[in-house]
């Protein structure tokens, strides 16, 4: 058997990344349905693994210990992009998106617990196949898994990661029918050229001011973006720090929760003082970097380590319940285009919301992009979708998951 350390571990975790890469620009479906790059690399090792496992060998081990440090790091940087400025300046059609798509948290775990039951099941089992993966995805998936495990809920990992891959999946498939739909049967129209050129010159000036915060610096200075760099990487640092102490003053109050949630509140806290006082200047675009990095090596390296022979037993009740998610993600669709104005610029956000609701802000760009392709433009859609999906909706979700767990367990 194969012992690699640390350092080696990690280093075959990066290679494991491109390879991803590779097969997701070779297999065409891989990337229409917008699979993550880590998650195609991570599970062909561990279905290799599956593979020796049968004959019972073991080929390799490896050193999970950057495992979690990397997951805390990622789950930092959402929690910097937490920034209430954002739901501000994005207009009340932000917000009420938020607020939907929060019940929608709550609703997905709410139906994967009733669904569980019939089978005989953990509860913990329908908010794993509800929330964690379905608008969690599979790092949430990943990071919850070990603390539902903990909870007394065998193979959650695994469960997770394959209810994450049919959402995405599901998600994928799911939303350009649904916003053709809802386009087609309500013959909207697009919008006049001139609320066209105005929502979109807005939908710009806030993407490229406020969601993405580029530094002042001029792009040649190059030691002025090393110094953004590393202010960046010691402020993740110092919040993952401070949200030890948070996370083991939950604890001590007998409160279960994932290792990264102290450190998010810590960021989301220091985001918006930096929105309120100017005086860390922080540049989210650099922090969302950083997150990408870690968040890539956490999923493979989780993934490399999964035990997909888990599985055997589950896949009929978990089939079922994911089913159902998919059935009601397609009803609540119906709600948010009322909600958000029934018009076309409403469509492509219901198209949206089902990208994302059932697997991940890529999913929800993607369903968004092959409704304008065909139809026309619609830039304030392309405005509140990432807006939720890629900055709040992960942060709430969190903590909603750690409100069920703490009580089911």
């Amino acid at each position: 058997m194969l012992k690699l350390d640390l350092i080696q571990t990690v280093a075959f975790a990066g290679l494991v990344l491109f390879l991803g890469y590779g097969l997701r620009r070779w297999i065409k479906p891989l990337d229409r349905f917008n699979i993550p790059a880590p998650v195609i690399g991570g599970l062909v090792i561990s279905l290799i693994v599956l593979i020796f496992h049968q004959y019972q060998i073991t080929p390799v081990q490896f050193d999970t210990t950057l495992r979690d440090p990397l997951m805390i790091a990622f789950f930092t940087t959402i929690g910097f992009a937490a920034s209430l400025s954002l739901l501000k300046v994005g207009g009340p059609q932000v917000l009420i998106f938020f607020l939907l798509a929060t019940v929608m948290v709550v609703f997905q775990n709410l139906l994967g617990i009733v669904m569980s039951l019939p089978f005989g099941l953990n509860p913990l089992i329908g908010v794993i196949c509800g929330s964690v993966t379905q608008t969690g995805g599979p790092a949430t998936a990943l990071a919850f898994g070990p603390v539902f495990e903990q909870a007394g809920v065998q193979a959650a990992t695994t469960v997770g990661v394959a209810a994450a891959i049919f959402g995405i999946i599901s998600g994928g498939l799911l939303g350009g029918p649904v916003g053709t739909f809802l386009i087609e049967k309500n013959k909207l129209k697009k919008l006049r050229t001139k609320e066209l050129e105005a929502t979109e010159i807005k939908a710009k000036e806030v993407v490229e001011g406020l969601l993405t915060r580029k530094a002042e610096a001029s792009a040649e200075d190059e030691e002025r973006s090393a110094f953004v760099l590393l202010k960046s990487v010691v402020i993740i640092l110092v919040a993952m720090w401070i949200g030890s102490w948070v996370s083991k003053w939950f604890a001590s109050l007998g409160i279960t929760l994932p290792a990264y949630i102290g450190a998010m509140l810590v960021a989301a806290i220091i985001r918006n003082f930096d929105d309120l006082t100017g005086l860390l200047k922080l540049d989210q675009k650099v922090i969302d970097d950083l997150g990408h990095v870690a968040l890539n090596l956490f999923l493979v390296i989780a993934l490399m380590t999964l035990k997909l022979w888990e599985l055997a037993g589950l896949f009929l009740p978990i089939l079922v319940i994911l089913a159902a998610q998919v059935a009601m993600v397609t009803l609540v669709a119906q709600v948010v285009f009322r909600l958000m104005g029934k018009d076309y610029e409403a469509a492509v956000m219901s198209a949206g919301f089902c990208g994302f609701a059932l697997g991940t802000t890529a999913n929800a760009m993607a369903n968004m992009k092959a409704i304008v392709e065909r139809y026309g433009r619609a830039p304030r859609a392309f405005l509140v979708v990432p807006i939720v999906g890629a900055f709040f909706i992960d942060f709430t979700n969190a903590l909603i998951i750690t409100v069920f767990l703490n009580i089911l367990k």
